[in-house]
């Protein structure tokens, strides 16, 4: 891999963690209104209904038989499970706190790269991979699983199926292009998620605030589809493990949000584990294969 695409890999997937960040804040918002599945469903078709015409309009092939499959996964993990999943984990829990656990979402993206893509970081890489994910396992721990181990649970396993959506993007955007993986994913989801949106819709909007409607557009837009954009471009160029090291620095710009737009209490715990991450984020870049 030449150091120009290394280079270009870890500033397409710093773009995308910034976008990323606001994810869970907004949809903590939300969740406030509105209920979890239809926020889900309703984000998913929004960005579905946008990735339909940016398909058409640039007139994209379909994808081949063989990539069905991985888009399917892919929807299954971005699309639909980790949406639902942090929208139900946030209903027990504030942003600030499930922030944290995006810690770990290195390390599950990294196994999977491993597994689905065949990758080998070099061995000191998993010394910070894992260091990083302990800190925020510790936190977990001791802060978070006395407080509601039903919102940590569903954290946990929002982790997991999303580093499985990153993992199969990253190696399809190497075939389809980056853009192309989240539209023909979210298209795929499509005749699912618009059917269920009207399914689950409020009876009434009366009384529903804008910042709801705000936060609804921001997960819609940026969260489920100009975000993947950039990240997996960059998981494609830098590696899916050592780019999505990165992903380690998403906890310190939700916390930042969380305290400045939700006024939610940010702990000092919470800023150890953070300046942590972002030293481990250091040590996987050097060491970056």
């Amino acid at each position: 891999m030449s150091k120009g695409s290394n280079s270009g890999g870890w500033l397409n997937g710093f773009i995308g963690v910034v976008l990323f960040s606001g994810s869970l804040p907004a949809t903590r918002v939300a969740v406030l209104e509105l209920n979890p599945v239809f926020l889900t469903v309703a984000r998913a078709s929004n960005a579905g209904i946008l990735a339909a015409v940016a398909l058409l309009v640039f007139r994209q092939k379909r994808p081949a038989r063989e990539h069905i499959f991985p888009l399917v996964m892919v929807a299954l993990g971005v699309v639909v499970g980790f949406p639902l999943l942090t929208a139900m984990a946030l209903q027990y829990i504030t942003s600030a706190h499930s922030i944290v656990f995006l810690g770990l979402l290195p390390l599950s993206t990294a196994i999977f790269g491993i597994i689905r893509g065949g990758e080998r970081p070099r061995p000191v890489f998993w010394v910070f991979s894992v260091a990083g994910s302990l800190l925020v396992t510790g936190y977990a721990v001791a802060q978070g699983l006395t407080a509601s181990p039903i919102g940590d649970l569903l954290m946990i396993a929002a982790i997991i199926v999303c580093g499985l959506g990153y993992a199969e993007g990253a190696k399809l955007t190497k075939v389809l292009g980056g853009w192309q993986v989240i539209s023909w994913a979210l298209v795929l989801a499509l005749p699912v998620m618009l059917p269920l949106a009207f399914i689950y819709m409020p009876p009434s909007f009366e009384g529903i605030h804008a910042d709801t409607w705000i936060s609804l557009a921001y997960v819609s837009i940026i969260s489920m589809f100009v975000g993947f954009i950039f990240w997996y471009r960059g998981l494609a160029q830098g590696g899916t493990a050592t780019v999505g090291q990165l992903q380690l620095l998403q906890p310190f710009f939700g916390l930042a949000l969380a305290a400045s737009f939700l006024h939610e209490k940010v702990s000092i715990g919470m800023l150890g584990v953070t300046v942590g991450v972002i030293l481990c984020v250091a040590g996987t870049r050097k060491f970056a294969k």
